[in-house]
């Protein structure tokens, strides 16, 4: 990368939600069986709004770092631009979330 400050795509499973983000940092939490992200980054101002990356905005303004379950992350990706932040319904039953624990 031409930037010295690295960028993630990270796309985890939360709610029946297939949430892809942006963001600046990535690391294994101090509690145990979490992923640290840090610094959202989301398109800044424009004449194109999308609606989706909107909503992301709007649920992770003013969040400083969010812990996900390790399992609940498909993949991170360091990638060298930017795109659109996505935030995908799952109940189609095309991305299944991985549970450790047996359904009763």
């Amino acid at each position: 990368m031409t930037d010295k400050q690295a960028l993630y795509k990270v796309k985890f499973v939360q709610a029946d939600k297939l949430y892809e983000l942006y963001v600046r940092n990535v690391y294994q939490s101090d509690v145990q069986g979490f992923v640290v992200l840090e610094n959202f980054v989301f398109e800044s101002g424009g004449l194109l709004v999308d609606p989706a990356e909107d909503k992301l905005r709007a649920e992770f303004e003013g969040v400083s770092r969010s812990l996900v379950p390790y399992y609940n992350v498909h993949r991170i990706d360091e990638v060298a631009k930017r795109g659109v932040s996505k935030l995908h319904d799952i109940k189609d039953g095309k991305v299944m979330p991985f549970s450790p624990m047996p359904n009763a």
